[in-house]
């Protein structure tokens, strides 16, 4: 048998040779490739514990819309759920809630409550910076956080009281 071009045939061969190298060669790990591996399939020492309040289930304690003021839901997932208040347009503040139960450690949420001189609807309420936060049931954590100037700590204090606070203490 004569083969007619031998340079095409030592080509398509070197071709095929290389790419079959290349392509069955197993891929080297990355260097974050086993933190993402045990990150994964890590379960426990997350933040959240198994048994949290889902996001969705504290939509129903939101303040409503009204007087021009409009909420618009921004985050939902597990232990926590955050809306926008706004007026004409603009956000005013973030009005959120969050199941402190699975917080572990000295950054519990729940914790600095305990030394709260001040009470907003009978729940144990503090203030820091451009937010006021309350705490309902030793549990779940209602916060009012300003996002404009404009939005007064009086503001912030009207806003819990008008979440349903009576309702979120009998969610469990």
């Amino acid at each position: 048998m004569f083969i007619k071009h031998p340079r095409r045939l030592f080509a398509a061969l070197l071709l095929s040779l290389v790419l079959l190298t290349t392509g069955c060669a197993t891929k080297a790990p990355g260097r974050f490739d086993q933190a993402q591996k045990e990150s994964s399939s890590q379960r426990s020492g997350q933040a959240i514990a198994k048994d949290s309040t889902q996001g969705s289930e504290f939509n129903k304690f939101f303040p409503g819309n009204s007087d021009g003021y409009k909420r618009v839901y921004t985050q939902e997932k597990k232990g926590f759920s955050a809306a926008n208040l706004k007026k004409d347009g603009k956000v005013l503040a973030v009005l959120s809630v969050n199941d402190t139960q699975g917080v572990k450690g000295t950054s519990n949420p729940a914790a600095k409550y305990q030394s709260a001189s001040k009470q907003i609807s009978g729940y144990p309420a503090i203030e820091r910076g451009k937010q006021t936060s309350v705490l309902v049931s030793d549990r779940y954590q209602v916060k009012v956080q300003s996002k404009d100037d404009a939005f007064s700590p009086s503001d912030r204090e009207a806003w819990i009281q008008k979440f349903n606070l009576n309702g979120l203490s009998k969610l469990n």
